[in-house]
């Protein structure tokens, strides 16, 4: 059985990966999953922990044990999911602590240790200045003492792990940069030297602090779920962590609280802000009877609300919890650089060797020169910039549509979003809003029609029911009442007004008259219409008729619309309901081409179909188009809050409609495009660093500030994907 960790103090994401492949050579560690976006490592419990703590110390990490209660607390407590994020800020990705020698000490975390570290670079910077303003008048030992302590000031955990894993032949950013310093050291370059070690020092900082800038952006999300909750037992008001209330409890909300947990307002009457759920801050007016989300704040009015949920199981437990581990998935991209890391930095190291050894050897070249040249191949050679080409855009594209309200629940889904060029609608209750409505009606007897229709459909709660009376509350006509109420299966009801039986429902219903050729018109023109019948006779002749429709949601064909100019090549309607009603729809809202008629296994065979021509994505409620949204490339549900929508589909669009879709796609494709533009800028800088040395002018201060120079330049370009205009 497997048990999830918390690790503190992970310097980046290639020696994290490298920590996972030795925790997986211990007994039972074949399945440790250890991650560096989200500082958790999964492993089963029957492996050596001490072992596990010690292959973390050996780069600077330290391990959490997991809380008693640790199954609960994983998207329980903000308190802990607070924290978690604070243990695992990138502020100390750099290999420049100084305490990394301590036996009792790792990394230092959180603000204080930021400053710990700018302050021991800016010691350092200032260090070198002078030694280099004053290098004239002083004693080649002194000045050389001065250079060795600002270097180390800086740059000292970096030299002692890059020597460990020199004895080990184990290569990568370490090994490389302290071959570097010591090779330049060596020749005598002391002031270059010193420079490499403070600007790495500072490249690291602040690569870890743009990682930390995503995080933060992250944690805003999660410090949106409350803490405690006011508990109404027998009049008595009692404050309780949100993790001790029970289903069936009342709680009350004054103005200005969060709700702790998905429930019903037993009492009072406000408007509640659910942008925490949906990403929308217009307020959503709440009664007697309805639902509210946990973490929506209550505006004005004091609630009372019953407790349907306890909170590990509410919507926002869930959002928060997936959130989370969708920081965890690896993309194909990520995938790709992290196996083209392996193989390329004993390249580089290869490549060094023959820049130093070639010229010497067969082209009569200094050696001192060629060494210079080797050792700033091996500077260029840091990959930095190219692990940190993705993990930064992921996280902060993830993190942004997560604050619209939309839930991507790993990168990979991300990245597959960015790359649709097919989209499956599902009709009902997404191109729709699953409501019926009346659309047309045809009145032969007005006196009698309205007020016998209402009398008997008032106490039904059929869906066409529904919509017959919003039709007659809308026009404020007043009703009878009803007796010897009957429900006829498939067809309708019968009932007595004013002494007078009634028929009402569809045609089969009305089956003891014949038709006149009006009434047979009116309903072969509503049924060319697309609608569904209810129609009123008496026993002599009909007296009217109500055309039903699903309502077209008013942001459909605008969103359809934006999405065909936004490049997706095709959007396909696929439907359940008949084909008449089908085209209507599909004529309305403007979708490429539709299907109707469809079995649910008929839904899939067509997403199948579609996925063999393109990267299809399925848009589902999340419940009844379950089996279609899993065959699909992508699956992406509407449901507000819904189980079956978290549970079923890869993305949630948590406000219930479509009009943020094009907004993900838009993030997703920049994602996608920024991640492309880094990961060519990266090598781009490295390859033309690498040609300056054919005719020797590459010198360590171009080489380490193309590294530099790339990993900030990629760092900033990804949090760009976090700036979001205010609506």
């Amino acid at each position: 059985m497997a048990m999830e960790l918390r690790v503190k103090g992970l310097s980046c994401s290639n020696c994290t990966k490298e920590l996972e492949q030795e925790i997986k050579k211990l007994e039972h560690g074949e399945t440790a999953k250890l991650s560096y976006n989200s500082g958790k490592l999964t492993v089963d419990e029957n492996v050596d922990l001490e072992k596990v703590k010690r292959i973390l110390k050996s780069d600077g990490a330290s391990l959490e044990l997991p809380p008693s209660q640790e199954g609960r607390e994983k998207i329980n407590s903000n308190e802990q999911l607070h924290q978690h994020h604070h243990e695992h800020e990138h502020d100390d990705h750099g290999h420049d602590n100084t305490n990394d020698h301590s036996p009792d000490h790792g990394h230092d975390h959180g603000a204080a240790g930021s400053k710990r570290i700018i302050g021991l670079l800016a010691v350092s910077a200032l260090l070198y200045a002078g030694t280099m303003i004053t290098q004239g008048i002083m004693a080649p030992a002194f000045y050389i003492s001065l250079y060795i302590l600002a270097s180390l000031l800086s740059g000292y955990s970096t030299f002692r792990r890059g020597l460990k894993n020199l004895a080990k032949f184990k290569f990568n950013i370490d090994t490389l940069m302290t071959i570097a310093l010591a090779g330049a050291a060596a020749i005598g370059d002391w002031k270059e030297a010193t420079l490499v070690a403070i600007l790495f020092g500072l490249n690291e900082l602040l690569e870890g602090m743009g990682m930390e800038r995503a995080r933060k952006s992250m944690e805003m999300l999660l410090q949106v779920a409350p803490k405690e909750a006011v508990r109404l037992d027998n009049g008595t008001e009692t404050v309780v962590p949100i993790a001790t209330l029970k289903v069936g409890d009342t709680v009350i909300v004054r103005p200005g609280e969060k709700i702790p947990s998905d429930g019903t307002v037993a009492g009072g009457k406000s408007s509640v802000n659910e942008a925490a759920i949906t990403g929308e801050s217009l307020p959503v007016e709440k009664a007697g009877g309805e639902p509210v989300f946990g973490g929506s704040i209550n505006n004005e009015g004091v609630l009372q609300i019953r407790i349907d949920k306890a909170y590990e199981d509410s919507s926002l437990a869930k959002i928060l919890h997936l959130v989370q581990e969708a920081q965890e998935t690896k993309t194909p991209t990520e995938l790709f650089i992290n196996k083209f890391s392996k193989y390329y930095t004993p390249l580089i190291i290869i490549f060094a060797i023959l820049v130093f050894l070639i010229p010497p050897l067969l082209l009569r070249g200094e050696w001192s020169k060629w060494l210079y040249q080797g050792l700033a191949v091996l500077i260029v050679g840091c990959p930095c910039a190219l692990i940190l080409s993705s993990p930064i855009a992921i996280v902060s594209g993830i993190t942004r549509n997560a604050r619209n309200g939309i839930l991507i629940k790993g990168g990979v889904f991300l990245e597959q979003l960015g790359k649709l060029d097919t989209i499956a609608f599902d009709k009902t209750g997404t191109l729709t809003k699953g409501e019926p409505f009346v659309e047309k009606t045809v009145v032969y007897d007005e006196a009698r029609f309205y007020s016998v229709a209402g009398a008997i459909e008032k106490a039904s709660v059929h869906p066409l029911a529904k919509a017959v009376m919003k039709e007659i509350d809308r026009l404020g006509t007043p009703i009878g009442e009803a007796d010897d109420i009957e429900t006829v299966s498939g067809q309708g009801i019968t009932a007595t007004c004013d002494g007078k039986k009634y028929w009402l429902g569809n045609e089969k219903s009305i089956s003891h008259l014949t038709f006149t050729e009006e009434v047979r018109s009116a309903v072969q023109s509503l049924k060319e219409d697309g609608l569904t019948l209810v129609l009123l006779a008496d026993e002599r002749e009909v007296l009217g008729m109500f055309g039903i429709a699903d309502e077209i949601r008013e942001e459909s064909a605008g969103v359809i619309g934006e999405l065909h100019r936004s490049g997706i090549r095709r959007t396909v309607m696929l439907t359940g309901d008949h084909r008449k009603t089908a085209e209507k729809v599909a004529i309305a809202v403007g979708v490429s081409e539709y299907h109707g008629g469809l079995l649910p296994e008929d839904k899939v065979a067509k997403v199948k179909q579609l996925a063999a021509t393109g990267s299809v994505g399925m848009i589902g409620d999340g419940i009844n188009d379950a089996p279609a949204l899993a065959s699909a490339q992508l699956g992406i549900a509407m449901g507000k809050g819904t189980d079956s929508a978290i549970e079923t589909a890869d993305i949630v669009l948590m406000q219930d409609h479509l009009g943020k879709l094009p907004t993900a796609i838009r993030i997703a494709r920049r994602v996608n495009h920024i991640i492309r533009f880094n990961i060519g800028m990266a090598l781009g800088l490295k390859l033309i660093a690498l040609l300056l040395t054919i005719p020797g002018w590459l010198t360590l201060w171009i080489a380490i500030l193309s590294d530099m120079g790339a990993t900030i330049f990629v760092t900033l370009v990804s949090l760009t994907i976090l700036i979001q205009k205010r609506s």
